[in-house]
């Protein structure tokens, strides 16, 4: 890595789906005889942008640079693993394949912001990684960042997965209204589940608790029976509140498909798709947002959930499961290692932690729409001017889409951080990662800077790979989630310019008035008595004219 500035501020049947996805995006997919005779191909990159670019590049080709290249990178530091100039990710980047970064770091806690307000802006490096299906829009109209669909024929590995996978129309689903797609996710072979609630499984069995709970229902059931035989200790306590400034967030996203709707972190524009009615409603007028929202109030008013869930910091609320004064925590397959080991460290070995499979409810049984992509990455406006431009796509398309380099993104260097025999991948006797192996004294993504989400889109992508980093119980957990339902993607409604500019207006007081209001009805601080109100209140910010809007772009564009 050249420098650090610590600031504020990615053959035949590859062929034809290149010439089809770029027919399309290019074209706005409006005009057939252009996707019939292949015009509109994306556009072509000069030789002076094609410095240290590969000739022979394809998919399973390692990327090796021609000649030394430096990117432009936006990191995203994380506390758990701060970035590190001398990690051997760096270093193996730079001796091997030639490639190193000009970073300019933005820390976890604020990360959305500092990344908007860096783009915006026009400082933007050229390569922004951790970007989710939605952030992209507000840059568009503005053309601060580059129109990944017109350079998609350059990523063999990234066309080879999507088409193989069946994925061209969750690619379809990112585009824009130009008819361009200006975001790249990471892709799953298959969904991979990660977040649910996780309880203390040994006080559960204690109370007679053996099973998972089917539904929601069953949950509050059972945390009545938590509660009463440990009367000291809350049933849940939650977290993940003050991320993102989303009360319970964590735990609203994930209950939500099942109550036929979305909230938490997964509200994103709070548009809900109707497939009966087919059209957008905004979730908060629909039933099942309600239905939600009153499930959650009730637990707080019956004392099964502790109130603070709604404020407090996440250290708070590890420290009460740590410390035996909560028996349910939402978590992930990582964090509940994180559980364990404090427990472990506190010497209360008898302590057991179990991610549940997460509860049906009175929609079904349901994951949310879309949930084989994860965060992928946008690339400036200017990168297409930089002398290496072509090669920039080139190594995204390895380390990002190919097993080779999400290999070495995720497990690092055979020899040195892991060995493989046959096939079967094992750390070193001296390296950790997510518990894999406890006796490990160097952790694989803090000391060596692998197995880092910047540079791992989707923990894997594919299931082979994702298993490989799975522990038993999370194998488990995975497994029992993989009969559900996943809710249909919504059609695409890109809007044009100036109906982009008036919606993010109205987006921005609508979302407060749904973050305050969704919390102080779960509190019992405002009474659902004044819902109707609340749905008054909606209107008066103008909620009618925002879906209308999105359902005049839905129809324009079907």
């Amino acid at each position: 890595m050249r420098s650090a500035r610590q600031r504020a501020g990615a053959a035949a049947s590859v062929a034809v789906l290149a010439l089809a996805l770029t027919a399309a995006c290019s074209s706005g997919g409006d005009d057939p005889a252009a996707e019939a005779t292949g015009d509109g191909q994306g556009t072509e990159i000069p030789e002076a942008n094609r410095v240290g670019a590969m000739e022979d590049f394809a998919a399973g080709t390692e990327f090796v640079a021609t000649e030394p290249v430096t990117f432009g990178l936006l990191y995203r530091d994380h506390p758990n693993y701060p970035l590190n100039e001398d990690w051997l990710f760096f270093s193996e980047l730079e001796e091997k394949n030639k490639v190193s970064f000009d970073v300019t770091s933005a820390p976890l806690s604020d990360w959305d912001q500092k990344k908007s307000l860096i783009i915006s802006s026009g400082d933007a490096p050229e390569f922004i990684p951790v970007t989710y299906k939605g952030q992209e829009t507000q840059f568009v109209s503005g053309g601060a960042i580059l129109p990944l669909s017109d350079y998609i024929q350059y990523m063999p590995n990234f066309q080879q997965k999507i088409e193989e996978w069946g994925m061209q129309d969750y690619l379809e689903s990112l585009e824009q209204a130009d008819g361009k797609v200006y975001m790249l996710p990471g892709l799953y072979q298959s969904p991979q589940p990660q977040y649910s609630i996780a309880v203390r499984q040994d006080l559960w069995d204690a109370a007679g608790i053996t099973e998972d709970p089917a539904t929601w229902d069953d949950f509050r059931d059972d945390l009545k029976k938590l509660k009463a035989a440990n009367p000291d200790a809350w049933p849940m306590s939650d977290r993940w509140s003050t991320t993102n400034n989303s009360p319970l967030g964590a735990t609203l996203q994930l209950a939500a498909p099942n109550f036929g709707t979305i909230a938490g972190w997964g509200f994103g524009q709070g548009l809900w798709w109707d497939a009966d009615e087919e059209q957008f409603a905004y979730a908060p007028t629909t039933d099942g947002y309600k239905e939600l929202v009153e499930y959650f109030a009730s637990l707080v008013e019956d004392g099964l959930l502790d109130p603070e869930s709604l404020t407090q910091d996440d250290a708070t609320a590890v420290q009460k499961f740590g410390s035996g004064q909560s028996l349910a925590i939402s978590g992930n397959t990582q964090e509940v290692t994180t559980y364990r080991k404090t427990f472990t460290d506190a010497g209360n070995t008898a302590a057991q932690v179990k991610l549940i499979r997460v509860p049906g409810g009175p929609a079904g049984d349901n994951v949310a729409a879309g949930s084989r992509i994860a965060s992928g990455f946008m690339l400036s406006a200017d990168a297409k001017e930089q002398p290496h431009f072509l090669a920039l796509l080139q190594w995204i398309d390895w380390l990002y889409y190919s097993d080779q380099g999400i290999e070495f993104a995720q497990w690092g260097v055979e020899g040195t951080t892991y060995t493989n025999d046959g096939g079967t991948r094992t750390l070193a006797a001296d390296v950790d990662w997510n518990g894999l192996n406890p006796t490990g004294t160097k952790k694989l993504n803090a000391d060596f800077g692998f197995s880092n989400g910047v540079f791992m889109f989707a923990n894997g992508t594919t299931d082979e790979l994702i298993g490989s980093m799975q522990t038993e119980s999370t194998r488990e957990f995975v497994g029992s989630m993989s009969d559900k339902e996943e809710l249909p993607l919504a059609p695409t409604a890109p809007l044009d310019e100036m109906q982009q500019e008036q919606v993010t207006l109205w987006q921005s007081a609508l979302n407060d008035s749904v973050l305050q209001n969704t919390a102080a009805f779960i509190l019992g601080s405002r009474p659902l008595s004044e819902w109707d109100a609340w749905m008054t209140e909606l209107q008066g910010l103008n909620v009618d004219q925002y879906v209308d809007t999105y359902n005049q772009a839905l129809a324009a564009n079907g």
